[in-house]
């Protein structure tokens, strides 16, 4: 049985641009978000808590961005159906590499030895840091059921943490066994955008205290510093993580 967790809001910072994010990265005070969209994709930098970005690299409207991670002093960019990555100088935003990419592009993260990429789909696949060619596959399961639906990633404390799109909830997945071992409420960081579909959280981001993260949706007015607290458990988990 996975352990349940909700999640406490200690601070409601401004979203730059309140763009379709596909995923922040945190350090220290700077913020890095990947925006989506055909026509409106870019890679962001801004201080945390700023109104406005610092600096935009905007893509070629052909290509719809999705997830990020940092490797050292670059950044790998994603895109959705266009399977090639892109890297980026982290200090500059310029563009350094155009690579090709074997599957669709939704989340990406930092795994130490190895990133780890998903492709909203139940699988996540494990890459070279450096070529982001395919290492192996993790399975990804609760209670025996498969979570599919797994998109923006993040790693912090020996885990992959997953937004679940489109639900409220984040799933903390073992590396090695693909199993789901926390799973996160997300819901009071949350935001009401109409009959909007798309505006569901996605896009997590840890930052150095442990347990907490920085949250945020799809053109979300808002980000969430937020840190995680202990829930009741719930019968039937594998049900809160159906996707769709």
């Amino acid at each position: 049985m996975p352990r349940f967790h909700r999640l406490t809001v200690l601070r409601r910072l401004a979203h730059p641009g309140q763009g379709f994010t596909q995923g922040p990265i945190t350090d220290g005070g700077m913020v890095w978000e990947s925006t989506g969209q055909y026509g409106q994709s870019a890679l962001r930098r801004y201080r945390l808590g700023a109104d406005e970005p610092e600096a935009v690299a905007t893509l070629p409207a052909e290509l719809f961005a999705e997830g990020i991670c940092r490797i050292g002093d670059y950044l790998w960019q994603l895109t959705w159906r266009e399977r090639v990555a892109l890297r980026w100088d982290l200090r500059s935003l310029e563009l350094q590499e155009t690579i090709s990419y074997n599957r669709e592009g939704w989340g990406i993260c930092n795994a130490g030895s190895y990133v780890l990429t998903s492709d909203g789909s139940s699988e996540l696949v494990r890459r070279d840091p450096r070529t982001l060619l395919p290492l192996g596959l993790v399975k990804v399961a609760c209670d025996g059921r498969r979570v599919g639906g797994l998109n923006d990633l993040e790693w912090a404390g020996g885990r992959v943490w997953a937004n679940v799109a489109p639900t409220s909830y984040l799933a903390g997945i073992d590396p090695d066994s693909g199993e789901v071992v926390d799973i996160i409420d997300g819901r009071a960081a949350s935001e009401r955008h109409g009959r909007d579909p798309q505006a569901f959280l996605n896009g997590i981001s840890a930052l150095h205290a442990p347990g907490e993260f920085l949250v945020t949706g799809k053109t979300w007015r808002h980000l969430y510093h937020v840190r995680l607290a202990e829930a009741r458990t719930r019968k039937r988990p594998e049900r809160l993580l159906a996707a769709g």
